[in-house]
């Protein structure tokens, strides 16, 4: 079928919040929020082939390895895959460090809350999710209920929680936290959700000391992230006794915003952000955690975590999900740092010479044009910031001859060898790697037969003088 001239009759834009005093405009992203890895449950869940166990144990111990404290590692009631990883790990010494929390999930059901308890039953540290929906297109259309009915179901849900749990003297677990996801909570009604929250927390009945999470999904993305961010201030200031809840935020990518709705979200209020490697999830994917964590790193803020060895973890991502990362994803992209276009190039070359003149210190101020970050933080080098294909000009070409050969090429020498490089380029309809370019050099300028720098420099100066 055809694209519809008048979209308006099927479609309908999303309602704005009602927020005319809204602060989170003027808030800065100036701290660093818990991170929560969801790559295993939610990531895992949408996945073509779900990983089996030994892949799941894998990536779980890279999760730890990069700095995560907080991972769901299962919806355990689901099926007997995500209930025997959960007990391995559970049950077998050293596999969960004693500062990580493991996060298991579960609907409103008690039988399904049994099963899930039952998994984690050994653990030392277990964040318990507990979810209903409280849009009111899921509620009448999946559950079959209203409201007042899913809140009557949390408030009995979270009782029974409570009972097998923190005011259980045999509940298997050292230490509990408790979570609550109004489930579809960016396409709500915000005083359903803020009356249902408050319900489920009177039962749990959370402390400064001993706060529950208060999780707020963009189930599915339907808005611009400035929405999104209303939508969570106004929960942040419409919750009761809001010093003992963490908000945490499960953004989704249906519209490619979701990094953008999370940083706001932040800015809005919101302490903790669940997400995935390189965006993994149902449809478009869940957030990228890597994104947020580097646009945090890349504007002076640690972010808790080490992507020393970015390509690393995104071949081993991409391994185990048997997804490639796209080329021009951020940070793990395989060109995000590579420059074609001549002038771009130019510019690169004249920043990083400028540097190196400078004697800039590794952790002194970066500042190079069209390079943001630098790449030897993710453990890259910059053997790859410039490559030369036909739309490069001088600067790239002498880039390459300066760090492969050691010659600083004359302005006249660059123009007439990049020249030489392009119509190469344009013949052969492709890039020319950075050894084809140094045989060109040498053959060009029979650097093979016994030439050295100094006449090569002789004849540029000669050029130079008739230019």
């Amino acid at each position: 079928m055809p694209m519809l001239e008048d979209p308006s009759t099927k479609y309908r834009q999303f309602k704005s919040v009602d927020l005319p005093n809204r602060q989170w405009p003027s808030k800065k992203l100036n701290r660093t929020p818990r991170w929560l890895s969801t790559d295993l449950r939610d990531g895992n869940q949408s996945l073509v082939n779900p990983m089996n166990a030994r892949q799941k144990r894998k990536y779980f111990q890279m999760l730890v390895e990069l700095g995560y404290k907080e991972i769901e590692i299962s919806f355990p009631s689901s099926g007997r895959t995500d209930w025997d990883f959960t007990r391995e790990l559970v049950t077998t010494p050293g596999s969960i460090p004693d500062d990580v929390w493991i996060q298991v999930m579960t609907p409103c059901r008690k039988d399904l809350i049994d099963q899930t308890l039952a998994s984690v039953r050994g653990a030392k540290n277990v964040i318990l999710h507990l979810y209903i929906a409280t849009s009111h297109c899921f509620q009448s259309l999946v559950l079959g209920k209203t409201h007042s009915e899913c809140k009557d179901l949390a408030v009995e849900c979270t009782k029974y929680c409570r009972s097998l749990t923190k005011d259980s003297k045999d509940s298997g677990v050292e230490n509990w936290i408790f979570q609550f996801s109004p489930e579809a909570f960016s396409d709500s009604d915000l005083d359903k959700v803020v009356d249902i929250c408050d319900a489920v927390k009177d039962v749990w009945q959370p402390t400064e000391q001993d706060k529950m999470i208060l999780n707020l999904p963009a189930t599915v993305e339907l808005s611009t992230p400035n929405i999104l961010a209303d939508q969570v201030e106004y929960f942040c200031t419409q919750i009761s006794r809001r010093d003992t809840v963490v908000v945490s935020l499960h953004p989704h990518n249906d519209r490619g915003c979701a990094v953008a709705a999370a940083e706001l979200s932040q800015m809005a209020g919101a302490e903790r952000v669940e997400g995935t490697l390189f965006g993994n999830g149902e449809r478009t994917g869940n957030v990228d955690l890597v994104t947020l964590a580097l646009n945090l790193y890349t504007q002076g803020i640690s972010p808790g975590l080490d992507f020393s060895n970015l390509d690393r973890v995104r071949e081993a991502v991409e391994s185990i999900n048997n997804i490639q990362v796209p080329a021009r994803w951020p940070y793990a992209g395989s060109l995000v740092t590579s420059a074609f276009s001549g002038s771009h190039q130019d510019a690169i070359k004249k920043g990083m010479n400028l540097r190196s003149k400078q004697g800039a210190a590794y952790s002194d101020h970066w500042e190079i044009p069209y390079l943001p970050w630098d790449p030897q933080d993710f453990g890259r080098t910059y053997e790859a910031i410039i490559r030369v294909n036909s739309q490069s000009g001088k600067g790239g070409v002498s880039w390459i001859i300066q760090q492969k050969l050691g010659l600083d090429l004359s302005r006249g020498l660059s123009i007439e060898f990049s020249k030489i490089v392009q119509n190469q380029a344009d013949l052969h309809c492709r890039e020319l790697m950075a050894s084809e370019i140094c045989d060109l050099f040498e053959k060009s300028y029979d650097l093979d037969q016994g030439s050295d720098q100094l006449r090569i420099e002789h004849q540029a100066s000669r050029r130079d003088s008739a230019i």
